[in-house]
């Protein structure tokens, strides 16, 4: 179990505490949204497995081969081997996210292509995985798992070549995944027991027959499917972003306290009891909870601000066993 360490706030603690505070929990890794200084800094001599974020803004940039050796060297080598990075995470949602833009996914790959030549050239490519978090919005069909399909807009141009880099390497095909938004958008058909990992008489899927109790591992299994079907069946899956927020404006529906301790407790106990998915049972998965604290700062509604586990002030919103 990993935790997003987001930094859109103006009453966050500094970093140190911030790794103090960390130490008192069972989180092993800890993913970051770029290259904080004062962060990786911080995070030097302890055991935590770093992932370095890179913004979507400095894509374009880092597909020139000289400037993506001067980012590894001034934000990784620099931390080494104190800080253990152990993963760079190029853009957030490039292909499919609110943020996205043609051009934008035109460079992903290239950047990655560039990165990864980095970390050969500094002998650094066995030690740190390059990957690049997606969005759901990348399937257009995502029910049952077994029907799992990439837009077809998206998949040759964009998503083979960037599942071509991660088989290539060795690397993990990350994913943000809601259930929480599933809900959101659909309360009517949506189960929200099915959401919450509750128990509930589940949905079996008619191509597999396998019978799913939860949404996450479907939503997982409609990706291993979509990557199956573009002749990328043993790819991994990981969980760049999960969570629920426990605060929200009255028009967002299930936005509670109770009902993202029970999203975020059953998912750790989900995560560490059963090690992977219907389709893959016995891939272990990383999963990183979205986010360590409520950050102020975030624009949208008022559940963008409230996906936090603690407070700025270091006291939990909620217990979920970490």
């Amino acid at each position: 179990i990993g935790v997003n360490y987001g930094t859109r706030g103006n009453n966050l603690p500094p970093p140190s505490q911030v790794v103090e505070l960390l130490k008192n929990t069972n989180i092993g890794k800890v993913k970051l949204y770029d290259a904080n200084p004062a962060i990786l800094r911080a995070f030097a001599g302890t055991s935590f497995d770093i992932t370095v974020g890179i913004p979507n803004e400095q894509i374009p940039s880092l597909v020139d081969q000289g400037a993506a050796l001067s980012w590894m060297r001034q934000n990784v080598v620099t931390y080494l081997p104190d800080t253990r990075i152990r993963g760079i995470a190029v853009g957030n949602e490039v292909l499919a996210g609110k943020n996205s833009n043609q051009q934008l996914a035109a460079q992903l790959v290239p950047a990655m292509n560039s990165l990864q030549s980095a970390l050969v050239t500094l002998k650094l490519n066995d030690l740190i995985k390059i990957t690049a978090p997606q969005s759901l919005a990348t399937l257009s069909t995502s029910f049952p798992p077994s029907s799992g399909t990439f837009r077809p807009d998206l998949a040759q141009s964009a998503l083979v070549p960037l599942l071509t880099f991660l088989q290539a390497t060795n690397s993990t095909f990350m994913v943000n995944a809601y259930p929480f938004m599933a809900y959101r958008s659909n309360p009517r058909d949506v189960s929200l027991a099915y959401c919450l990992f509750l128990p509930n008489s589940g949905v079996t899927d008619p191509g597999t027959q396998f019978l799913y109790s939860n949404m996450f591992g479907a939503m997982l299994d409609a990706v291993i499917s979509a990557m199956k079907k573009l002749r990328f069946p043993d790819v991994r899956i990981g969980v760049s972003e999960t969570g629920w927020p426990s605060l929200g404006d009255p028009s967002e529906a299930e936005v509670s306290l109770r009902n993202a301790m029970l999203y975020n407790r059953n998912l750790v106990f989900y995560i560490s009891s059963s090690p992977g998915t219907p389709l893959r049972p016995k891939q272990q998965i990383d999963t990183y909870i979205f986010s360590l604290y409520n950050e102020n700062l975030k624009e949208g509604p008022a559940s963008e601000r409230n996906y936090g586990l603690f407070r700025p002030d270091g006291s939990t919103v909620y217990d979920v066993g970490i």
